[in-house]
């Protein structure tokens, strides 16, 4: 039984208007506690990164076997993204066994999204660019065939409302991440994944401008989309130390977008 908001809210109430003034506080504590969307039993308990870091992996590689079922049907193309993923972040062993149970756990009929996503809001719920790097990893996942389904859509609907992102907002961020894959370059060759590469259009679309935007337009974008996904501040607020590669990939990913734009605008 939750206490903490009766008895702070009380508290502030009875300084305020004494005993009448601790009635009204000890009422509006009660429906904190109930759930308005606070939790006064977490709000002043510092979380330990290293929890904060295992709930990220285990939801990221649990809701991505869950969008991968979204269709019905696990496709080998969707198997592949999440070996692939597994393969970037360097997953060996008993790392790698966690992120395959974790997937198959986010596959089975019995999966409980809300509960995932609940757990990663306790956690995350005070980074919002750890949050989004959550849900771009989640679009990578859902776009493996190169598009995102309508059931694909719903749970990533779904997943924008339990962490107050509206919907035309979570499909901005769908476009962005489409367009970024076409500037995501080879490891080894350094050449584009795309053969024809990324096009101008698909370079706004990274950072979220149109062709119209002035220059401090494209600037300030830059600078936030960076700031976003720099690897270090997300590994700081929680995001697994294997997945900084994620992060510099998205990151230089940015960057080839910006200097597209720079180059074409002439600035």
């Amino acid at each position: 039984m939750k206490i903490a908001g009766k008895i702070i809210c009380g508290v502030l109430g009875f300084l305020i208007g004494n005993i009448p003034g601790l009635i009204v506080g000890i009422w509006l504590g009660h429906s904190f506690d109930k759930g308005m969307d606070q939790d006064f039993d977490n709000i002043f308990s510092r979380k330990d990164p290293s929890q904060t870091q295992a709930v990220f992996f285990e939801a990221s590689f649990a809701v991505m076997g869950h969008l991968a079922k979204a269709d019905g049907v696990v496709t080998k193309k969707e198997i592949d993204v999440a070996e692939q993923v597994m393969h970037k972040l360097g997953l060996v062993g008993e790392r790698r066994q966690q992120a395959i149970d974790a997937f198959n756990r986010g596959k089975s009929n019995n999966f409980d999204l809300s509960d995932c996503l609940y757990q990663l809001k306790l956690h995350g719920s005070k980074s919002p660019s750890l949050i989004q790097m959550f849900i771009e990893i989640q679009i990578v996942s859902a776009t493996a065939d190169g598009q995102v389904s309508q059931p694909e859509m719903l749970i990533l609907y779904r997943i924008g409302e339990e962490f107050r992102i509206p919907k035309r907002q979570i499909e901005q961020l769908v476009e962005m991440v489409i367009a970024q894959q076409s500037f995501h370059r080879d490891g080894r060759t350094g050449q584009y994944s795309s053969t024809s590469g990324p096009s101008i259009e698909q370079a706004y679309k990274v950072l979220g401008v149109s062709a119209d935007s002035g220059k401090q337009e494209v600037k300030r974008a830059y600078r936030k989309l960076m700031s976003q996904h720099h690897p270090d501040k997300l590994v700081a607020k929680g995001m697994p130390e294997e997945m900084v590669k994620v992060a510099t990939e998205k990151s230089q990913e940015i960057q080839s977008a910006y200097e597209m734009i720079k180059s074409q605008k002439g600035f």
